[in-house]
C-alpha cells in the first residue's frame, strides 16, 4: 500500500455529517478509508467512459466468481453426460453390431432431428414415437 498524503477537503456540513454516520456501512474502519473507497469508485466510473458499461470492482468480482462456479458445474455435468452417452453407444454397438452405413444414416437423421428441435430431445417422446411407428 502506498503512503498516504494529507490534504484539505472541504465538504458541506451535511455531507460530513452523513460520512460520520455511515462510514462503517461498507466495512470502512475510518472516515478516511470511506472517502478513499468513494474516490476509487468514482475513478473506476470515470475510467469506464460509459456509465452503462460500469460495474464496481466488487460487483464484477462477485459476478466473475459466480460465473466461474457455474462454468465448473456445467463442465462437470457435461463430463458425466458424455460418459453416460459413451457407455450407451458402446452398449448399443456391442448388442446390435450396427454397420457403418446404418451408423451414418442414423447419425444424419439424429443431426437433423436435433437441429429441428433446437437440442430439446426427450427420451419420453422417443419412446412414444417408437410405439406409434411399430
Amino acid at each position: 500500500m502506498s503512503e498516504k498524503v494529507k490534504f484539505a477537503l472541504y465538504l458541506p456540513a451535511e455531507k460530513k455529517a452523513e460520512i460520520e454516520r455511515r462510514y462503517t456501512e461498507d466495512g470502512s474502519r475510518s472516515q478516511t478509508e470511506f472517502v478513499e473507497h468513494a474516490v476509487e469508485y468514482y475513478l473506476d466510473y470515470l475510467s469506464a467512459n460509459n456509465a452503462g458499461a460500469f460495474l464496481p470492482t466488487a460487483i464484477q468480482a462477485v459476478i466473475d466468481g459466480r460465473l466461474g462456479m457455474l462454468e465448473d458445474r456445467i463442465a462437470g455435468l457435461l463430463f458425466t453426460n458424455s460418459v453416460t452417452v459413451d457407455e450407451l453407444a458402446e452398449t448399443f454397438a456391442l448388442v446390435y453390431k450396427i454397420n457403418e452405413d446404418t451408423m451414418r444414416h442414423i447419425r444424419s437423421k439424429r443431426v437433423d432431428h436435433v437441429k429441428q428441435t433446437n437440442g430439446r430431445v426427450s427420451f419420453d417422446q422417443k419412446v412414444r414415437d417408437a410405439q406409434r411407428d411399430s
